[in-house]
């Protein structure tokens, strides 16, 4: 799918380029959804350029990912996209700056693309450059969001963790923690790419002749750099309250164990009394004895109290 940004529009137009066509001369931007290749080589053919592949997308070498051919600039960044499922998936885009015209081209429905579309005409984007870096503010935005609400979480479990019912189970929890930590990793690792690209941005004849330009990808820069230290560190708290959960379990754990531990001392003496006079030898003095009976009871409630009382003593019990 193909759609068209136009100068002063209130959002992208479908197109569907037939052979010679050619993007008006208002046109900013260019977005190719899942793109046929007839729709590909109809944007090479418009262009004068080579769109990257799918696969060549998919490379993580910085060489494949940002370059300069033909007099366009590359720039390709891992991005996060939605499942059915609800749950999220690396989502390679690629950022084209040629000719005065941006060009993405990405494989999956991500939302950042979906709100920059409402916005354009309300942020009056007037350049190629200007429509890249107000695309990516959207994305920054979305990671931000995603990031946020995935803190919550985290203080939500972190909650459930320190002040859940001893005896509760700790299965849910721990796979709340485990989703948090891969969508904390993955947020991170589409900040580092997109890091990678504000750099490699600023070498785009675009870019570099634009100080409002400049300015806004800094500020791009610093936002990014921020996020990925923020979710440096929500990573390490998820980290923390693996840790704890686990430690938790563990003393639960401990405490079932010291308990039939406990159990099994204070039942040997008795067992070993009863084993004693369980014996029907015919010499063993007892046999005949009149109390022998009570006796042996006796022995066992004592050989029992004792070690009950020496391990409340100790506070073991």
């Amino acid at each position: 799918m193909l759609k068209l940004l136009r100068r002063g529009a209130p959002g992208p137009e479908a197109v569907s380029p037939e052979p010679g066509w050619r993007p008006p001369e208002d046109a900013l931007w260019l977005d190719l959804l899942s793109p046929t290749r007839e729709e590909e080589r109809a944007i090479e053919a418009a262009l004068g350029l080579e769109l990257p592949t799918r696969e060549e997308m998919a490379e993580i070498e910085p060489s494949s990912r940002l370059y300069q051919a033909g007099g366009a600039t590359f720039m390709t960044a891992t991005l996060l996209a939605r499942r059915e499922d609800d749950s999220r998936t690396d989502a390679p885009v690629t950022f084209v700056l040629a000719k005065g015209v941006l060009i993405t081209i990405r494989y999956d429905e991500l939302k950042a693309f979906q709100l920059f579309a409402e916005r354009a005409q309300a942020l009056g984007v007037a350049s190629s450059s200007s429509c890249l870096f107000n695309l990516l503010d959207a994305v920054v935005e979305r990671l931000a969001d995603l990031l946020e609400h995935t803190g919550a979480n985290v203080e939500t479990v972190s909650t459930s963790i320190f002040g859940r019912p001893k005896g509760a189970q700790f299965e849910a929890l721990l796979t709340e923690l485990a989703r948090a930590q891969s969508l904390t990793s993955m947020t991170r690792n589409s900040l580092v790419s997109l890091a990678r690209l504000f750099s490699f941005a600023a070498l785009a004849p675009e870019i570099a002749a634009d100080p409002e330009c400049q300015a806004h990808l800094h500020a791009l820069q610093r936002d990014g750099q921020s996020l990925t230290e923020h979710a440096g560190a929500q990573s390490s708290q998820i980290a923390f309250l693996l840790d704890a959960a686990l430690g938790l379990i563990n003393i639960e754990q401990n405490g079932i164990i010291k308990f039939f531990s406990v159990a099994a001392v204070i039942l040997m003496p008795p067992t070993l009394v009863a084993s004693i006079y369980g014996m029907n030898f015919h010499n063993m003095p007892e046999l005949d004895f009149r109390y022998g009976y009570p006796m042996a009871l006796s022995l066992m409630a004592i050989s029992a109290i004792v070690p009950v009382l020496w391990f409340k003593r100790r506070g073991w019990f």
